[in-house]
């Protein structure tokens, strides 16, 4: 069970209550399964309600009575706008620009947003073997932003070298000669606070901070040399209107939340 924040919150709670201010004004969603559906799910009862949200299984406007444990869940068909084939899926929505958000996780994260789902260690040795991309590197190729949430916060999440990239972002697409639709990573939502980036050839700095959080505790559990805004702010604490209708509404069944 995750430790609870001053305001009673766990960190399941706490990350999924900060993420889901950040959709406010997101038009339409790609959701992973996980943090990213709990952040998005409270979004829509609270400052995104017309969101649309899509899943990878091809779900397109996904208003399921429960969340669903998979993108395969036959939950999320259920009163859905649309269930699209995979190939109209990624070849006309992803690909055709029509994402504002694309809403993931990852085991690692480097300072330019890049992604590893795939291995930690070597990759012919691995550590621990991940699930891989799934659509992960869609997202990131196609949508016109994309935020990422971290559980863990620390120097093997937040690392200087990627063991591998799952997910380039457009940086590295430039480097290839490609052009890239969208900015790449944009916001990343952790224990610790938010850090932000504006699109290509930017880094990720700390922008903001949990209470009783330093900055000093934020780069020391960063594996780069973390850059600070000038007008970093200290994010404001779960509310009990976001706890009640994540505990009661969006998960009273426990999915997700820990």
């Amino acid at each position: 069970m995750s430790t609870a924040d001053s305001s009673g919150a766990t960190s399941s709670e706490l990350l999924a209550a900060v993420a889901s201010r950040e959709l406010a004004g997101a038009n339409t969603v790609f959701a992973g399964i996980g943090l990213p559906t709990l952040a998005v799910s409270l979004a829509q009862l609270t400052v995104a309600p017309e969101v649309e949200i899509v899943y990878e299984s091809g779900v397109c406007g996904a208003h399921p009575a429960r969340l669903p444990e998979t993108i395969a869940d036959s939950v999320l068909i259920t009163d859905s706008e649309a269930v699209l084939p995979m190939t109209a899926l990624f070849g006309y929505v992803l690909q055709g620009g029509r994402i504002d958000v694309g809403f993931l996780g990852a085991a690692q994260i480097d300072r330019f947003g890049n992604l590893n789902s795939s291995v930690i260690g070597d990759w012919h040795s691995p550590d621990v073997r991940l699930p891989g991309s799934g659509g992960a590197m869609e997202v990131m190729a196609n949508s016109g932003e994309v935020f990422v949430v971290m559980r863990r916060h620390d120097p093997r999440s937040f690392v200087a070298e990627l063991d591998f990239c799952t997910s380039p972002g457009p940086d590295r697409a430039l480097a290839d000669g490609i052009r890239p639709r969208g900015a790449g990573v944009t916001r990343v939502i952790t224990e610790l606070g938010i850090l932000a980036r504006g699109g290509v050839g930017e880094e990720l700095e700390l922008v903001a901070i949990h209470p009783g959080v330093t900055v000093e505790q934020v780069r020391a559990r960063t594996g780069w040399d973390l850059r600070v805004a000038e007008d970093l702010t200290t994010i404001p604490a779960p509310t009990d209107p976001e706890l009640h209708r994540l505990r009661e509404e969006v998960d009273p069944h426990r999915v997700y939340l820990r």
